[in-house]
């Protein structure tokens, strides 16, 4: 793989199945590198493989999130509009009629979903504040007044003036009307079976900025009834509510994040009369709220349908939600794959399922089988030789607790060196409460295509393990299952995975070892380097965190890494700047490569301007690269040219310093 096949890369989106299980749509986005700009359509496929997917829309600024209405004739979409904001429409399927445009909306659009009896959709938009009614000028606008924490939201900007607000329309078109809004935000609106009300997920408690929980609030669907209800009263965090058919209980994943984040996510079921909350599948030690492929958990003959994280897998399981088996679960799609998305309806299962040698397609699932609907990548596929597959190892930790699993994969044709030794490339996933999946990536991909060995793995601190593991990271000052802080037990893992790929494949030049990762990525970049510098010949810290303690007041989420860390910034702002690689920048003697946006809200950029400060200053080798106009998810979700280029930098990099082939076009800055 080449950068410029950035541009070839074809993404499909979650499956949404009719009623009856016949059909699937689904959105596809593809990459346009001449407009600089992504394309997405809804596709339709029939489940029983009949006949070939077929694209049902083409809008110039693009469809997505699609929703049968309950009896299957009609299809919800979101298109976008030029200069922003979104429509609503709502498609005939397979009957006779013209789409409709329900209503329009001056920012964004989110998860529609149908009234029980297909005459209202609920959905999420951003409500601007007052201040917006002067017009579009913001220095003519009134300033905006800060009275809480999460003002702003990365990919987003700010947002205290814009909440995220549930709105109920007529879907045959007209006014939406709010009915749960500002100041709080709103998310995953679910229907009741009879229509009256909608769950949602919120947090409308005092000082809820401070709180962080997610809670389950009841709303009158028509906008009365005194406002919303609060239904969960345990402390628990819930999120991805569901309706049982019979309308007595909802299903979420639920977390305790103030016993210690972070917290694994369980199924569990609320009784609606009494808020009574039972959680389910206790005896299965994973974070059952992957990332990605999270979603409401799907009721099914007394069981949920619900996926999991496990060691790079996210797997697909049926929970028992009734009777004397309550809480078991049965697994229904295991092994090396991610399960990234999911949906049933009609007794049809829709998976999209990605392994570490193939782009999501669509399969029906059934009885632990796979049945292949989609191929919609095969011609990136085509063009772009698949390669190798990766090779598994299981690396004993440094604190003896299991393995570290670990990943290899070797290049098809190696830029070796002297004795035909092969560079080798350290990738370390961001997070740091997430995980490398079983699931094909570009950036491997690219790397491996520079003839590059790649190494990458999921050490302590990493979701996909147990929760004692994922916890093992906070501080030791934490009073509540304390470890070894950042940079501690995670960073002796990433080593030691290292090792081990060096051990296990002699052809790999240890010698030219270069090291990269992005967000908490880049923070063990940054540490390594300073504490390892011997280890590596090149380093690549993009997106990071340098700075833990001006983190705490930088960041979108400004105020969190107390409850992750373990400790205040306030209490023992020590700590932080003993975790910080910025306190130990002095013992960074390799060559640094530093990448940042510059509209990122969740690392700042001010944490790159740091890092390069202290290294100019210290008269350390760095080069310094900030792209405009873009967020923290810039590597996957930003503009197609600024991938490219980023991709064609890193390896330009490297290139100098490892030895790998570097690509014919650089940017020139």
């Amino acid at each position: 793989m080449q950068p410029s096949d950035i541009g070839r890369l074809v993404t499909l989106g979650a499956p949404a199945v009719s009623p009856d299980g016949t059909v699937v749509a689904v959105a596809v986005r593809r990459v346009d590198l001449g407009a600089n700009r992504y394309r997405t359509a809804i596709w339709l496929t029939p489940t029983d493989g009949s006949s070939p997917p077929r694209r049902l829309t083409g809008s110039e600024h693009g469809d997505s999130s699609p929703a049968w209405s309950p009896d299957g004739t009609r299809l919800a979409v979101v298109t976008g509009r030029e200069g922003g904001g979104a429509q609503l429409r709502v498609l005939p399927i397979g009957v006779p009629g013209e789409p409709v445009v329900v209503c329009e909306r001056p920012e964004p659009v989110s998860e529609p979903v149908w009234s029980p009896d297909g005459t209202r959709i609920a959905f999420v938009s951003r409500e601007r504040a007052a201040r917006w009614a002067t017009g579009d000028d913001d220095r003519a606008r009134e300033p905006r007044r800060i009275d809480r924490l999460f003002s702003r939201l990365d990919g987003e900007g700010w947002i205290i003036d814009r909440p995220s607000t549930l709105f109920v329309v007529d879907a045959g078109g007209g006014d939406p009307v709010a009915v749960a809004g500002g100041p709080y935000e709103h998310s995953s609106p679910a229907w009741s079976p009879d229509g009256r009300t909608l769950a949602v997920v919120a947090d409308r408690e005092p000082d809820w900025d401070l709180d962080e929980t997610a809670r389950i609030y009841l709303v009158d669907a028509t906008g009365g009834g005194g406002g919303p209800r609060r239904l969960t009263r345990t402390g628990r965090h819930h999120t991805h509510p569901s309706w049982s058919p019979d309308g007595t209980r909802l299903a979420t994943l639920a977390s305790d994040d103030h016993l210690a984040s972070p917290a694994h996510a369980s199924p569990a079921v609320v009784d609606v009369a009494t808020g009574r909350e039972d959680v389910l599948a206790t005896g299965v030690d994973r974070t059952w709220r992957p990332f990605p492929g999270a979603r409401a958990p799907i009721w099914d003959d007394g069981h949920l349908l619900v996926s999991c994280e496990d060691r790079g897998g996210i797997h697909l399981y049926r929970v028992a939600a009734d009777g004397a088996g309550a809480g078991t679960a049965q697994a229904l799609l295991t092994g090396e794959r991610a399960v990234t998305a999911y949906d049933r309806a009609g007794g049809t299962t829709v998976v999209l399922v990605t392994d570490h040698d193939h782009l999501g397609e669509l399969h029906v699932a059934d009885d632990g089988s796979l049945r292949r609907l989609t191929s919609l990548t095969e011609p990136f596929h085509a063009a772009v030789p698949r390669g190798r597959t990766p090779v598994r190892l299981a690396v004993p930790s440094p604190a003896g607790d299991g393995d570290v699993d670990t990943w290899v994969l070797l290049p098809d044709e190696p830029a070796a060196g002297d004795g035909g030794r092969i560079p080798v490339l350290l990738s370390i996933h961001g997070g740091p409460m997430t995980q490398y999946a079983d699931a094909w990536f570009d950036e491997f991909r690219l790397w491996a295509g520079a003839g590059y060995a790649v190494v990458w793995c999921n050490p302590h601190g990493s979701t996909g393990y147990t929760q004692d593991r994922v916890r093992s990271i906070r501080s030791p000052l934490a009073e509540t299952a304390p470890g070894t802080g950042w940079g501690g037990i995670d960073a002796d893992d990433v080593l030691a995975a290292l090792d081990g790929a060096l051990a296990a494949f002699d052809r790999l030049d240890r010698d030219r070892v270069g090291v990269l990762g992005g967000s908490y990525g880049g923070y063990l970049t940054s540490w390594l380097a300073a504490h390892h510098s011997d280890r590596f010949a090149a380093a690549c810290s993009e997106r990071a965190v340098n700075n833990l303690e001006s983190m705490e007041w930088s960041s979108d989420v400004a105020g969190a890494f107390r409850h992750d860390i373990g400790v205040s910034v306030l209490d023992a702002p020590e700590e932080f700047r003993r975790m910080s690689p910025l306190h130990h920048v002095r013992g960074i003697d390799v060559p640094m490569l530093i990448l940042h946006s510059e509209d990122d809200l969740r690392c700042h950029v001010e944490q790159a301007d740091a890092l390069y400060l202290a290294l100019r200053l210290l008269g350390r080798p760095v080069e310094y690269w900030r792209f405009p106009e873009e967020s923290h998810g810039m590597s996957r979700d930003g503009s197609p040219r600024h991938r490219v280029q980023r991709a064609q930098i890193i390896l330009d990099f490297f290139g100098r310093h490892l030895g790998g082939r570097r690509p014919e076009q650089v940017p020139a800055g």
